[in-house]
């Protein structure tokens, strides 16, 4: 193949669909380009794919947006774990990608601190154990950590026809994954400890991959082995989100991905059977539509206020190096951070939410704030609503008022 026929299918719309690249360029030129690709440009991983052959990618074919990278490195303002309407938004998208019904306010109670009343809000608490197990770094990525964190945050609340049997850490049985056009099945049970020892040390592994890059390949491989019998997709977005918190990724728990898959999961769902089609066709796995899939899909279309926004921090560190802050201010001000993000809220709501302070400390607070220029207000009919940082002429953000 000449280097111009080879440059033309590389910038074709439709590289990672070699079906309709086959139809474009004939079978013949589509099976040696994927061969040169891989020769040439696809890297392999110590990963395997069903036939038992390594998985590849290619690096240059998906690109990091330099907004995603900074918002993830962001170190949040909050001394909180997790931000509570980021990690709300992650829950109720991550259900929603499942078909299983939750209701934001309920999601809310539970990361408040509330217990359970009912099962949905069972699935939510074990949600929200999963959190607060992969926010911590202490909790390093093995296989009995991954077991324990399945089991907290899905394993828990299964029938018991989809439980681990005792001493099992990955299922015992065949499952089929549906979601796509067809269903398709789960790497085999007896290859899976093999697969997915390799996977924990593929993520400990000091490789120097894109560190983004790497977490969306351990996404991507943990959901194509499907090593449960449900929950695989929850525990591959937490996996995810837990390789980024022990790279030192700051703001990961401060931006609900899931929602930008749920807005079109059927896209999420595809790109997995289209990595199984060109497989036919190319002959070996290419990770790559995935990885593609996942940064323009998430990665770069992350927000500025996705992660709770910046303000003058320096007249807030001084005030409380100062003493002139109190200790429920600094409290209600992290609060305000993680909870609220770049969202409005009022002195009632607030009171509400945080439930550890009268409503007048309440208002001294929120008020003390504003004429710091920590907090800006906007009056609408007898209410105020304020919100941490604004536009650049100093209003509040239009798109991300709060619903009260």
């Amino acid at each position: 193949m000449d280097g111009a026929q080879f440059a033309k299918m590389l910038s074709d719309k439709h590289l990672f669909e070699l079906d309709r690249m086959e139809y474009k360029y004939s079978t013949v030129s589509v099976k040696e380009f994927a061969e040169l690709l891989r020769q040439n440009f696809a890297q392999p991983l110590p990963l395997t794919d069903f036939s038992g052959n390594k998985l590849f990618y290619l690096l240059n074919l998906a690109q990091i947006s330099t907004n995603g990278m900074k918002q993830l490195l962001s170190v949040p303002v909050s001394g909180q774990n997790f931000g509570l309407s980021a990690m709300t938004e992650e829950i109720y998208a991550t259900f929603q990608i499942e078909s299983i019904r939750s209701t934001r306010s309920s999601i809310r109670y539970i990361l408040d601190g509330y217990a359970p009343r009912d099962e949905q809000e069972a699935r939510i608490y074990g949600m929200k154990r999963g959190l607060e197990f992969i926010a911590n770094r202490q909790n390093a990525i093995t296989e009995e950590n991954l077991h324990y964190l399945y089991q907290i945050s899905t394993g828990d609340y299964l029938p018991d026809e989809d439980r681990l049997l005792p001493n099992h850490f990955y299922r015992h049985g065949e499952v089929f994954i549906v979601g796509g056009e067809e269903p398709r099945p789960g790497l085999p049970t007896e290859r899976l400890p093999g697969a997915m020892k390799c996977l924990v040390g593929f993520a400990n592994a000091n490789d120097g991959i894109n560190e983004l890059h790497k977490a969306a390949i351990l996404h991507f491989a943990f959901a194509y082995y499907h090593p449960y019998f449900d929950g695989n997709g929850r525990t591959a977005r937490l996996f995810h989100l837990w390789y980024l918190v022990q790279q030192g990724y700051p703001a990961a728990l401060f931006t609900p991905f899931s929602r930008y898959i749920a807005e079109n999961k059927d896209a999420y769902y595809k790109v997995y059977e289209r990595v199984e089609r060109n497989a036919l066709i190319s002959g070996y796995t290419d990770a790559t539509p995935f990885l593609f899939y996942f940064c323009n899909a998430v990665y770069n279309r992350l927000q500025v206020d996705a992660v709770p926004p910046k303000t003058d921090l320096e007249v807030y560190q001084t005030a409380l190096a100062e003493g002139k802050i109190t200790e429920k201010e600094r409290l209600l001000w992290e609060y305000v951070l993680s909870a609220y993000g770049a969202e409005e809220f009022t002195t009632k709501q607030l009171e509400k939410d945080f439930r550890n302070a009268a409503y007048a400390t309440i208002r001294t607070f929120v008020m003390k704030f504003h004429e710091m220029g920590l907090l800006t207000a906007r009056k609408a009919g007898n209410r105020v609503f304020y919100c941490v940082g604004g536009t650049s002429d100093g209003r509040p953000n239009e798109s991300k008022r709060r619903t009260l």
